[in-house]
Formats: C-alpha cells, structure tokens, sequence
C-alpha cells in the first residue's frame, strides 16, 4: 500500500488557527475528491483516508471484476486477468480496493493540489477571524506593539492576529514602541479584498466604558448605569452614572477610596480629567452638575431652540469653560443643550462692557481669544495680570497691552 505523503503541507495546516479538526479535515477531502474527479471523471468509487497527525494520505480505487473484454468503464470495473494480478484469489463479481499512486496523477497537479490547499484553510481562517472579531465589537483586547507607522500602529493580540490602531484613534498622548503592550476597544471589523480588517480605538466613549465596567465592580454588576459618556481624548471626559439602588453611591463607587478606581482609568488615558456626576431627570441640575467644578448662580432654558442660558459669577466663567472651552463643549454633549455662559454683575462691576462693544476697535478673531478663556467682558480681561493672559491665549504681550489700555480707556 503506497501513501500519498503530503507531511509538509499537513504541518502548515496544523498550524492554522481557529479551524476545527472536523472542518480541516472537510477540506482536505473536498480538495482530493475534486483532483480525482478531474483525472478520473468520478470520485463515488474511491476512498480517502487522511492523517493529519503523521502526515499522510490514502486514496484507493474501489472497481468491480468483470470478464475479460467486458469491461465497461474502465474507473470503476477491471478485468479478471488484472484483479488477479493484484491478488490471485479474486473471482469474477467481486470488488477490488487497489491504492492510487501519486505518479497516476501527474507533478503539475500535485503542486497545485497543494496550492489549493492552502488557499482554502487561508479562506476560511480569515473568514473565521472575520466572524470571531464581527461578535467582539465594543470589547477591549490586550496587544503587541509589532510595527510603528507614520498613520497607524500595527497590532498583535494574543493569538498572531493583525490589529490596526490608526493615528486618529490614539490619545493625542499616547507613545508606543515596538514590543510595547496596549490595550483598547474593537471599534470596526470588516473585509477589504478579502482580507479582515480589524480597527481599534483608545479615543472612543465605549473604551471608557469598558474601563470602568473593568475598574468599577458595581457598573459590571449592572447595580450602576453609566448614562452617557462624552470625551475630549486626552484632555477632559465627563460620565454621567445613575444607581438604582439608594443604598449606592454611584459616583463615589466609580471614583473609589481616595480615587483608588479611577486613577488607573486616568493613567490609562495619559491623565485624561474624568468628571463623574449624577445623572438626574431634572434638566436643570443636569446642566449644573454638567458644568462642575463651576458654581452656578442660575439658568434659563428655552427647550424649542435647545439652549441653555448660565449665570454664575465672574470667578466662575473660566471654570465653567474650562481651558479651550472643553469644561463647556463636553457639557453641552453630555446634556444635548447649547450652553451660553454669562456674569452675574455684582454692584462692583454694574458698569461693565461686554467685549462685542469694542467691536470697531477691537479684531473680532482677539476678542474670540479673549471669550475662550472666559473673559467676555472689559473688567473680566482687566481682573487678569498681562503675564497670565500671555499664558492662556495666543496673543502677543504687546498686543494684550494695547487692549488692555483701550479697555482702560473706558473706565477713566
């Protein structure tokens, strides 16, 4: 009995990840049957019988014996002058196994045999890879570091798999290095050319998410609701958490014993400022609690246009900004309202100017600098020092000095 050896491409298929026995095996036979189909017209009368293990084929061709010059069609009959060449004890009518040869098929179509095999196992491990990651969306996975491009990284998980991880979805922060190990969120899976392209994320809100289901035992226990969730990467998040149990605190559990829980969350996103706050009904405390750490004096809601109007004091306009106006914008996100900032006056600052009243001698792009930072009004810019202002806006000191005399001017 002579064996078709195949051992070195058996060992590659061996290799092959997240294909099953069963499967490996369907294929294999498939791909055999069809080579004999093409050399014999018909595989009905042959037997197949791989392993895997060792390395090794069997095909054998099953034919009837019929008298001689009677034979019919030669791939399933055989003449008695030749079964008994093969085993003198034959006798007419009965069935003959005889082991087919590699030679009997040819060079040229067993090499490409062997490249059919192994576009099918590569066909079916990326479609398998495809329908692995297709259900993982939204988890996070553990990688290597293994190659460092200009627009993306390219990402190994644990087993071998390629992971994309492109510029705009890393953390304006983030450093990674050949061999370095980094975590985030499977945020699209599809199929380009025929080959799955698996994309994650560290910017994403759902990799937040997971982070706190991972750090906060009460949020993966569903005993906290993480309500909403809006980012600036690497700069300011805000969460918005709701316990349906009273005896809860969900923003003290998420913030932990002396920040224990989130300041592994915070490191993980390169000392992202995490504000976690109550989610409410009223929409009211909502907006104020979106705002902290301001205090807020007062707000108006006009709920046709969707805007919100705040007052608090002038002390407090900076921080309800926040710097480069993060604090506001992600709060208005976490809120769906369009949040307007303005100043209580106190008796001390009745007669002040609001910037836009300086509009003919003032360029219109400074005084948006100036609002940025919170200062929309002419005593709100004089409050602060010319050195400070140079730190938080990107105007020049000789420019800042030539508007703080005309605001001056107004004054005197």
């Amino acid at each position: 009995m002579e064996k078709i050896n195949l051992t070195e491409s058996f060992a590659e298929f061996k290799e092959f990840k997240d294909i099953d026995r069963p499967t490996l095996m369907n294929i294999l036979e498939t791909v055999f049957r069809n080579m004999i189909i093409k050399r014999y017209g018909s595989d009905e009368n042959f037997d197949i019988i791989i392993n895997i293990d060792k390395g090794d084929l069997e095909v054998w061709r099953n034919r009837e014996i019929v008298e001689d010059g009677e034979v019919e069609d030669e791939n399933s009959q055989i003449a008695y002058s030749d079964a008994i060449k093969i085993e003198p004890d034959f006798e007419v009518g009965e069935e003959v196994s005889e082991a087919v040869k590699m030679l009997d098929f040819g060079r040229r179509a067993v090499l490409a045999l062997r490249q059919n095999l192994i576009s099918k196992v590569l066909e079916l491990e990326k479609d398998n890879i495809f329908k692995n990651y297709k259900d993982r969306v939204g988890d996070i996975i553990t990688g290597e570091v293994y190659q460092v491009w200009k627009r993306e990284l390219l990402v190994l998980d644990d087993e071998g798999n390629e992971l994309l991880l492109p510029k705009t979805e890393q953390i304006p922060n983030d450093y990674f290095k050949k061999g370095d190990s980094l975590r985030a969120v499977v945020s699209a899976v599809e199929m380009r050319n025929n080959k799955p392209i698996i994309t994650l994320s560290r910017t994403s809100p759902v990799f937040l998410e997971r982070l706190f289901e991972m750090e906060v035992p009460e949020i993966f226990d569903g005993l906290i609701t993480i309500k909403n969730i809006v980012r600036e990467p690497g700069e300011r998040a805000k969460v918005a958490v709701e316990s349906y149990d009273d005896r809860i605190d969900p923003v003290g559990a998420c913030v932990g014993m002396k920040g224990s829980r989130i300041h592994g969350i915070v490191r993980e996103l390169r000392n992202e400022n995490i504000d976690v706050i109550n989610y409410t009904n009223n929409t009211q405390l909502y907006i104020s609690r979106a705002l902290s750490p301001a205090k807020i004096n007062s707000i108006k809601l006009d709920d046709e246009s969707g805007r919100a109007e705040v007052y608090l004091n002038p002390d407090q306009v900076s921080l309800a900004i926040g710097k480069g106006g993060h604090n506001i914008k992600l709060a208005g996100k976490l809120t769906g309202y369009e949040i307007d900032v303005f100043r209580d006056q106190d008796e001390e600052h009745q007669d002040d100017v609001a910037l836009d009243e300086f509009s003919d001698e003032i360029e219109g792009w400074i005084i948006d600098e100036f609002k940025a930072i919170g200062c929309d009004s002419a005593r709100s810019v004089l409050e602060l020092s010319v050195e400070d202002l140079v730190k938080r806006t990107d105007l020049e000191q000789e420019t800042i000095e030539e508007i703080r005399n005309i605001l001056k001017s107004e004054f005197e």
